[in-house]
């Protein structure tokens, strides 16, 4: 075990100038507070991050969770992934309907299932034979959230323990108005959510750019290979979705505790903190 810990928070990369973001940034910089003492007090990578992200979902701040728009149906249709860098073991759900916190279902899939990803009236089966806190009244209780572009409101959370595990959970709402069962980067791990050895990463922004460049793992595979940092691993995976026309961006943080925050958009409301002392929250430049 070592002193090192990292963590980082976002809440989407659809941040525009013309509007401010005091509140989020204030709930986010207490959250990474939280975070970091369980990091510090030796709690998993996996727990702070599935902590993180169920809060995450749980203030309506963002298009996550309670935040989360309808889809052109009239239906609130979730999204979520985690991964534990250690073992590789990942859950992801898509298309969940009428519970409370998709990333802790998840990790249900995870852990109680031989599966990684569930979904549409599968996942919501598996999620009320399991007790997943349901939404009781959908209507009363989603509202979808104003932070910016359309669209753009993902969350997700990323940590390295003292123990050197990393971890990732991403979660969203999705593409406001989008098809029934349209399903975006964020319950596919490699696209939108990764975590092995070497890096943690959770995506934010326009699903289809990201699926594209396999985003999240890729961040992985160009510090491997290719012998970056990562931070040059990270920025050049967005400037990939930059090139194709996408924009959003993504949370990371290595091995060796360093963390970083790329965007391709106005801004991305983001927390960052470690052990050597950075703590960051910001939505701007």
């Amino acid at each position: 075990m070592t002193s090192t810990w990292a963590i980082a928070l976002h809440g989407g990369a659809g941040a525009i100038a013309a509007r401010a973001y005091q509140r989020e940034e204030e709930h986010m910089a207490a959250l990474l507070d939280r975070g970091a003492a369980m990091l510090a007090r030796g709690e998993s990578a996996l727990d702070v991050v599935t902590a993180m992200a169920a809060e995450l979902e749980a203030c309506g701040l963002h298009v996550a969770g309670k935040g989360a728009a309808p889809n052109a149906a009239g239906f609130v249709e979730l999204d979520a992934s985690l991964m534990d860098g250690s073992s590789r073991a990942a859950g992801a759900v898509a298309a969940l309907r009428g519970f409370l916190s998709p990333v802790r279902v998840a990790r249900g899939v995870m852990e109680k299932t031989p599966h990684v990803l569930l979904v549409g009236e599968g996942a919501a089966q598996f999620a009320a034979k399991e007790g997943f806190e349901p939404v009781d009244d959908p209507v009363a209780y989603y509202a979808p959230a104003e932070s910016g572009l359309p669209n753009s409101g993902t969350i997700g959370a990323v940590a390295l323990d003292t123990s050197g595990r990393l971890a990732a959970a991403t979660s969203t709402g999705g593409l406001s108005g989008k098809l029934p069962g349209r399903v975006g980067d964020t319950p596919i791990i490699g696209a939108g959510c990764w975590a092995d050895e070497r890096a943690a990463v959770s995506c934010t922004g326009v699903g289809e750019y990201f699926m594209r460049v396999n985003a999240a793992a890729d961040v992985s595979a160009r510090i491997f290979y290719a012998g970056q940092s990562l931070e040059q691993a990270a920025a050049g995976v967005i400037d990939e979705v930059r090139k194709l026309g996408g924009l959003g961006g993504l949370i990371a943080v290595d091995a060796r505790g360093n963390v970083t925050a790329p965007f391709a958009s106005q801004g991305m409301k983001r927390g960052l903190a470690n052990a050597s002392g950075l703590r960051e929250v910001k939505t701007f430049q």
